[in-house]
Protein backbone atom coordinates (compact mmCIF):
# COMPACT_ATOMS: atom_id res chain seq x y z
CA UNK A 1 0.00 0.00 0.00
CA UNK A 2 1.19 3.50 -0.82
CA UNK A 3 -0.33 6.55 0.87
CA UNK A 4 0.04 9.91 -0.81
CA UNK A 5 -0.63 13.17 0.95
CA UNK A 6 -1.77 15.93 -1.38
CA UNK A 7 -2.75 19.53 -0.72
CA UNK A 8 -6.46 20.39 -0.93
CA UNK A 9 -7.27 21.08 -4.60
CA UNK A 10 -8.24 24.64 -5.41
CA UNK A 11 -12.00 24.98 -5.16
CA UNK A 12 -12.33 21.73 -3.17
CA UNK A 13 -13.41 18.40 -4.59
CA UNK A 14 -15.47 15.53 -3.29
CA UNK A 15 -14.12 12.10 -4.22
CA UNK A 16 -16.18 8.92 -4.17
CA UNK A 17 -15.03 5.52 -5.30
CA UNK A 18 -17.22 3.62 -7.73
CA UNK A 19 -16.73 0.25 -9.43
CA UNK A 20 -13.89 0.71 -11.87
CA UNK A 21 -13.18 4.33 -11.11
CA UNK A 22 -13.60 7.49 -9.11
CA UNK A 23 -16.37 10.10 -9.13
CA UNK A 24 -15.07 13.65 -8.66
CA UNK A 25 -17.50 16.46 -7.84
CA UNK A 26 -16.99 20.05 -6.76
CA UNK A 27 -18.54 20.72 -3.36
CA UNK A 28 -18.25 24.36 -2.25
CA UNK A 29 -20.64 27.13 -3.28
CA UNK A 30 -19.30 29.24 -6.15
CA UNK A 31 -20.90 32.60 -5.44
CA UNK A 32 -18.68 34.42 -7.94
CA UNK A 33 -20.80 32.80 -10.69
CA UNK A 34 -24.16 33.77 -9.19
CA UNK A 35 -26.37 36.03 -11.27
CA UNK A 36 -29.80 37.44 -10.53
CA UNK A 37 -32.16 36.51 -13.37
CA UNK A 38 -35.39 38.06 -12.08
CA UNK A 39 -36.65 41.63 -12.04
CA UNK A 40 -36.21 41.73 -8.27
CA UNK A 41 -32.84 41.31 -6.54
CA UNK A 42 -32.80 39.35 -3.30
CA UNK A 43 -32.71 41.47 -0.14
CA UNK A 44 -29.66 41.21 2.13
CA UNK A 45 -31.42 38.76 4.52
CA UNK A 46 -32.68 36.70 1.55
CA UNK A 47 -29.16 36.56 0.12
CA UNK A 48 -27.74 35.31 3.43
CA UNK A 49 -30.49 32.67 3.55
CA UNK A 50 -29.78 31.67 -0.06
CA UNK A 51 -26.08 31.20 0.75
CA UNK A 52 -26.95 28.95 3.69
CA UNK A 53 -29.56 26.97 1.74
CA UNK A 54 -27.09 26.49 -1.15
CA UNK A 55 -24.37 25.29 1.21
CA UNK A 56 -26.72 22.76 2.84
CA UNK A 57 -27.88 21.69 -0.63
CA UNK A 58 -24.31 20.73 -1.56
CA UNK A 59 -24.40 18.01 1.10
CA UNK A 60 -27.85 16.57 0.35
CA UNK A 61 -28.69 13.78 -2.08
CA UNK A 62 -29.83 14.46 -5.64
CA UNK A 63 -32.97 16.48 -6.31
CA UNK A 64 -32.47 18.31 -3.03
CA UNK A 65 -34.70 21.22 -2.06
CA UNK A 66 -33.62 23.19 1.01
CA UNK A 67 -35.55 25.97 2.78
CA UNK A 68 -33.56 28.30 5.06
CA UNK A 69 -33.56 31.67 6.70
CA UNK A 70 -30.39 33.67 7.38
CA UNK A 71 -29.61 31.68 10.55
CA UNK A 72 -30.84 28.12 10.08
CA UNK A 73 -32.06 25.38 7.81
CA UNK A 74 -35.85 25.15 7.97
CA UNK A 75 -36.66 22.10 5.82
CA UNK A 76 -34.90 19.58 3.58
CA UNK A 77 -36.35 17.28 0.94
CA UNK A 78 -33.86 15.11 -0.93
CA UNK A 79 -33.28 11.88 -2.80
CA UNK A 80 -36.57 12.01 -4.71
CA UNK A 81 -37.11 11.47 -8.44
CA UNK A 82 -39.16 14.67 -8.49
CA UNK A 83 -38.06 18.10 -7.27
CA UNK A 84 -41.73 18.93 -6.60
CA UNK A 85 -41.95 15.93 -4.27
CA UNK A 86 -38.68 17.00 -2.62
CA UNK A 87 -40.14 20.49 -2.10
CA UNK A 88 -43.32 19.02 -0.59
CA UNK A 89 -41.26 16.86 1.77
CA UNK A 90 -39.14 19.86 2.81
CA UNK A 91 -42.33 21.85 3.48
CA UNK A 92 -43.88 18.97 5.43
CA UNK A 93 -40.70 18.43 7.49
CA UNK A 94 -40.16 22.14 8.26
CA UNK A 95 -40.00 22.81 12.00
CA UNK A 96 -40.54 26.56 11.63
CA UNK A 97 -42.74 28.84 9.54
CA UNK A 98 -41.53 29.18 5.94
CA UNK A 99 -42.90 32.70 5.44
CA UNK A 100 -40.06 34.84 4.06
CA UNK A 101 -37.71 31.85 3.66
CA UNK A 102 -35.27 31.23 0.84
CA UNK A 103 -34.93 28.01 -1.16
CA UNK A 104 -32.09 26.19 -2.90
CA UNK A 105 -32.34 23.48 -5.54
CA UNK A 106 -29.24 21.44 -6.34
CA UNK A 107 -30.30 21.01 -9.97
CA UNK A 108 -32.12 23.20 -12.47
CA UNK A 109 -35.89 23.55 -12.30
CA UNK A 110 -37.29 22.09 -15.54
CA UNK A 111 -40.76 23.56 -14.88
CA UNK A 112 -42.15 26.36 -12.68
CA UNK A 113 -44.01 23.86 -10.44
CA UNK A 114 -41.29 23.56 -7.77
CA UNK A 115 -40.93 27.34 -7.59
CA UNK A 116 -44.72 27.72 -7.32
CA UNK A 117 -44.85 25.12 -4.51
CA UNK A 118 -42.09 26.95 -2.62
CA UNK A 119 -43.79 30.33 -3.08
CA UNK A 120 -47.11 28.91 -1.80
CA UNK A 121 -45.25 27.79 1.31
CA UNK A 122 -43.93 31.34 1.83
CA UNK A 123 -40.52 31.39 0.12
CA UNK A 124 -39.50 34.74 -1.35
CA UNK A 125 -36.15 33.86 -2.97
CA UNK A 126 -34.69 30.85 -4.76
CA UNK A 127 -31.24 29.80 -5.94
CA UNK A 128 -30.69 27.10 -8.57
CA UNK A 129 -28.12 26.23 -11.25
CA UNK A 130 -30.26 27.22 -14.25
CA UNK A 131 -29.68 25.58 -17.61
CA UNK A 132 -33.10 24.14 -18.39
CA UNK A 133 -34.59 24.64 -21.84
CA UNK A 134 -37.55 26.11 -19.92
CA UNK A 135 -35.54 28.62 -17.84
CA UNK A 136 -37.55 31.47 -19.37
CA UNK A 137 -40.83 29.95 -18.07
CA UNK A 138 -39.39 29.56 -14.57
CA UNK A 139 -38.04 33.14 -14.58
CA UNK A 140 -41.43 34.46 -15.73
CA UNK A 141 -43.14 32.53 -12.91
CA UNK A 142 -40.67 33.95 -10.39
CA UNK A 143 -41.35 37.48 -11.63
CA UNK A 144 -45.12 36.88 -11.49
CA UNK A 145 -44.81 35.58 -7.90
CA UNK A 146 -42.32 38.33 -6.88
CA UNK A 147 -39.69 35.71 -6.00
CA UNK A 148 -36.07 36.80 -6.44
CA UNK A 149 -34.10 34.11 -8.26
CA UNK A 150 -30.39 33.50 -8.76
CA UNK A 151 -28.73 31.14 -11.23
CA UNK A 152 -25.42 29.72 -10.02
CA UNK A 153 -24.23 28.04 -13.21
CA UNK A 154 -23.04 25.18 -10.96
CA UNK A 155 -24.99 21.98 -10.51
CA UNK A 156 -24.45 19.96 -7.31
CA UNK A 157 -26.73 17.01 -8.04
CA UNK A 158 -24.98 14.67 -5.60
CA UNK A 159 -25.39 10.91 -5.96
Amino acid sequence: MRVLSLPEPAGGLSLRSIDGGLLVQRTPPYQEHWRVVTERDPTAPELEALKLAWKVCTHARSNAIVFADARRTLGIGAGQTSRVDAARIAIMKARAPLEGSSVASDAFLPFPDTLEEAARAGATALVQPGGSIRDREVIEAANRLDVAMIFTGIRHFRH
